[in-house]
């Protein structure tokens, strides 16, 4: 693996979110605008990203070639809610700041910056396998992700019917089913949904910018999640997945992807539903930015 390729696509979302904090202290984000923004982000081209990557671009993969990485999704689910179920009852903290790192350890950032490593490592073609290793984590992280983040006396049913997991469960159909809405469709969704990543990125950076770097960089329990998110759990993945005798390319794929940086969508969840925001913020950040360095490491050394 090219160690500089996947370096360079990195420095691209650590200057989005650097934007981020400069705006915010510019006074172009913050307070009500963050607020408004994350219900846009989530409601709106969140949802047209997700069916965007399964409309757009080329024909899909078979279904049994779809079901054989759907396999290997659940192997990496699995691996990632036994360690989030794990590791936060050793960790003293709030119930809230558990939480916190149960969607830290559960959610890597699979769309928004897997996306583009794994073309990045593995070429275009890449991508459809990306697409389908990610369908579940818009299922799980929209409908556990809150019940992690806010607790079960906060939680709805109504949170079910998101538009973000509406429209994971639609891209799913449409994956399986390999049905194919006309060609506009997909353009037109694909066009609100590209927003998504870099606002979504600026959006975590006028969290940060409030933050003293102290409460980042100085708290031994946000690297050692940092280093199990960051390093351990692919590496566990990758020996799971060597013994399973899985495609090399759906197995580089996969390790890449858990080898991502906490999901940004966590901030934009606890924004909304009332999680603790600011720590959210600050693994976000920490692992962003150690990711720089620990991703293109786990593709040199693994793959």
């Amino acid at each position: 693996m090219n160690f500089f390729d996947v370096l360079s696509e990195m420095l691209v979302i650590l200057f989005a979110i650097v934007a981020g904090i400069v705006a915010k202290r510019l006074g172009y984000l913050g307070g009500e605008t963050d607020q408004k923004l994350s219900k846009l982000l989530l409601n709106i081209t969140m949802p047209a990203m997700i069916l965007a990557s399964v409309i757009t671009g080329d024909e899909l993969p078979e279904a049994s070639v779809i079901l054989s990485v759907l396999e290997v999704a659940a192997v990496f689910y699995v691996l990632s809610f036994a360690v989030a179920l794990l590791v936060p009852r050793f960790l003293s903290g709030t119930p809230a700041q558990k939480g916190v790192w149960r969607y830290a350890l559960s959610f890597p950032n699979v769309g928004f910056i897997g996306y583009p490593v794994a073309v990045a490592l593995f070429g275009e073609g890449a991508l459809f396998y990306a697409v389908v290793l990610v369908l579940p984590f818009n299922l799980l992280s929209y409908s556990l992700g809150p019940l992690m983040l806010a607790g079960a006396t906060r939680f709805r049913w109504q949170q079910l019917l998101s538009p973000c997991i509406v429209s994971s469960v639609a891209a799913l159909v449409l994956a399986l089913t390999r049905l194919q809405p006309p060609a506009l469709v997909g353009e037109m969704l694909d066009f609100v949904g590209d927003i998504t990543v870099p606002l979504s990125l600026l959006v975590v950076g006028s969290f940060l910018a409030d933050i003293p770097a102290g409460k980042v960089f100085h708290s031994p329990k946000l690297w050692f999640l940092s280093v199990l998110r960051l390093l351990v759990m692919p590496t566990v993945l990758c020996l799971i997945l060597r013994a399973m005798h899985v495609e090399d390319l759906v197995l580089g794929i996969a390790v890449t992807q858990m080898a991502m940086p906490v999901a940004v969508n966590g901030t934009l969840l606890s924004m909304e539903y009332g999680g603790d925001t600011a720590c959210m913020a600050q693994i976000t950040f920490l692992t962003t930015l150690s990711s720089i360095l620990t991703i293109p490491i786990i593709a040199a050394l693994l793959l």
